[in-house]
């Protein structure tokens, strides 16, 4: 293979490593750019490092992802390899043979790779609806405020985050992880939700504070280790939390993300924003930034229209 082709395929790998680790829809994957690649000798060879860099990657092996995924990502692989080769590739028959004994369990796991090396992991439920809600799995919100956060680092260093509706708590880990605030409160109103969003924040590596409903700010706390934010877990509903609830939190900052799926929910957040400036008093106004996807244009245009007539002790801004 000429220089130029092994760097277009060694290209490859990082695709299908990240994809892979994060359990993105099969579709996404560059499986025309493979398919030009398993045609010439060194295909196999290709084929076998991909295998390193997905199913036998040691975040994987360690924090699998579900059967189900697994199973249909090595079946599209080797529905690949069979097009162009005639021998067979015998390590994928048997990664596919030990994906095939094991049993689904309700849970799985999804690795972000993030651009400092370091990466986010979280067990979700394998079911897109579980106990109720749809706060057990990472949805594309979530994900797009994360790199926007990463990529936009000084919205949050040294500042003190407030999270709505953490879900399974990518958007928090990866700013806990590369942005340097100084605390950073997930939050949630569901028990499930809340039980696993700890879990991934241990997962992770991050010491907890105690749970807490609305936690106060201790100046000098971290002095011991000014990298690490002081990280803690509140049970918020939105319906019934209090204006001098929220003043405890006293954040700088607040991020949500696929929290506005319905009319109802527009109307709850944007009361939790109220209540918020109503009792702000000398605190310098925080920045708000909502990233959701446009699932109705109805529940978009009442967003964006109740945003622009917010308090001005709110800073919001919205992230399609």
């Amino acid at each position: 293979m000429a220089p130029e082709e092994s760097a277009e395929a060694e290209s490859l790998l990082p695709s299908f490593e990240r994809r892979f680790l994060a359990a993105r829809t099969l579709r996404s994957f560059p499986w025309q750019s493979l398919e030009e690649k398993l045609r010439d000798s060194s295909g196999p060879e290709l084929l076998l490092n991909i295998l390193q860099k997905t199913v036998k990657h040691p975040l994987c092996v360690k924090h699998p992802p579900s059967v189900k995924y697994a199973r249909c990502f090595l079946s599209e692989l080797i529905r690949k390899h069979e097009a162009v080769h005639t021998e067979p590739l015998d390590e994928l028959y048997e990664a596919l043979a030990e994906v095939l004994m094991a049993e689904e369990p309700t849970q799985c796991h999804r690795s972000y790779l993030l651009p400092s090396g370091d990466s986010v992991t979280l067990s979700e439920s394998t079911a897109i609806i579980s106990h109720g809600t749809t706060g057990l799995v990472t949805w594309d919100a979530a994900l797009y405020l994360a790199e926007w956060a990463i990529e936009n680092p000084a919205a949050f260093a040294h500042r003190t985050v407030l999270e709505l509706g953490s879900g399974a708590g990518l958007t928090g880990l990866a700013i806990c992880k590369t942005c340097c605030p100084s605390t950073y409160v997930f939050s949630d109103c569901h028990s499930c939700v809340l039980e696993q969003l700890r879990g991934n924040i241990l997962l992770n590596g991050l010491s907890l504070e105690p749970d807490t409903t609305a936690p106060e700010r201790h100046p000098g706390h971290n002095a011991h280790d000014a990298e690490s934010p002081r990280v803690t877990v509140a049970q918020l509903d939105w319906d019934v939390v209090t204006a001098p609830e929220l003043a405890t939190f006293r954040p700088d900052v607040i991020i949500a993300a696929d929290v506005l799926y319905c009319p109802e929910t527009v109307v709850s957040l944007v009361r939790v924003l109220q209540r918020l400036s109503a009792c702000l008093k000398d605190q310098q106004a925080p920045d708000a930034y909502i990233a959701f996807t446009v699932r109705s244009p109805e529940t978009c245009w009442l967003f964006t229209s109740e945003l622009a007539v917010l308090p001005a002790a709110v800073h919001g801004e919205a992230l399609f």
